[in-house]
């Protein structure tokens, strides 16, 4: 089975593909570029290093959000027009299953952070069980935005050790060290960023187990109304009060 990953949810942009298990390739940027100028370039590089018929692949993994607003248009349209043009399935991963899926196996309890602003934070809790050869993904917390100290203190009621990945800790280290009541530490770089890796590679699992979607019935997830939606309901909400 050969997937193609794609994720640009947050700062990160990224590319992979991934084949029964092995990744073949990826390419992962981080830098003062906007994900237009990237995602589609870095996957022609990647398709020809690889040789690659796009054709190949079974299906296309999606970072379907929370994240940046942008980033999850940018991410959707591409992963559209390419399940159109080619005419394969989408397979639909939640962000922060994908960036836990990062530290697939440990022992310590899951929580990626992703900076949603206003004190506030994208945010999940997951542990992984052993099943076998492999392990399954429990969510313990399901994904929501919400204040990064009500988080800690949910976190606080779980047994187990935490581990945190995600954009919003260096936002929130401080307030993770001050509040943070459970043993915990950060993930390093290398896996602590959105990988279209963990997208292509959970992604498979999903796709194997019958998770799929038309490109036609794919929509991101964004979890809350953007800026500006919120800001145009303010306005009516402040008009009907005057």
């Amino acid at each position: 089975m050969k997937i193609l990953g794609l994720d640009s949810s947050g700062l990160v942009a990224s590319v992979a593909v991934v084949e029964d298990d092995v990744l073949l390739a990826e390419w992962t940027i981080d830098y003062k570029k906007t994900h237009s100028q990237t995602l589609l370039p870095m996957l022609e590089e990647v398709r020809e290093r690889l040789e690659l018929d796009l054709h190949s692949v079974d299906a296309i993994a999606v970072s379907s959000g929370p994240g940046s607003f942008t980033g999850l248009r940018i991410g959707s349209a591409t992963a559209k027009g390419l399940g159109f043009a080619l005419g394969k399935p989408l397979v639909e991963v939640p962000t922060l299953e994908g960036l836990a899926w990062n530290l697939y196996g440990t022992d310590r309890i899951v929580c990626p952070l992703m900076d949603a602003r206003r004190n506030q934070v994208y945010t999940a809790a997951y542990r992984f069980c052993p099943a076998g050869e492999r392990f399954d993904m429990q969510t313990l917390i399901t994904q929501k935005p919400v204040d990064i100290a009500e988080m800690l203190d949910q976190l606080n009621a779980l047994e187990g050790a935490v581990i945190f990945l995600g954009d919003g800790v260096p936002v929130y280290r401080e307030t993770i060290r001050r509040c943070c009541k459970a043993a915990y530490g950060f993930a390093r770089a290398g896996n602590n960023r959105q990988r279209a890796a963990s997208i292509a590679s959970l992604g498979a699992v999903y796709f194997a187990g019958g998770r799929s979607v038309d490109a036609s019935q794919h929509r991101p997830e964004y979890l809350r109304k953007s800026q500006a939606e919120r800001e145009a309901q303010e306005q009516v909400t402040h008009g009907k009060k005057d």
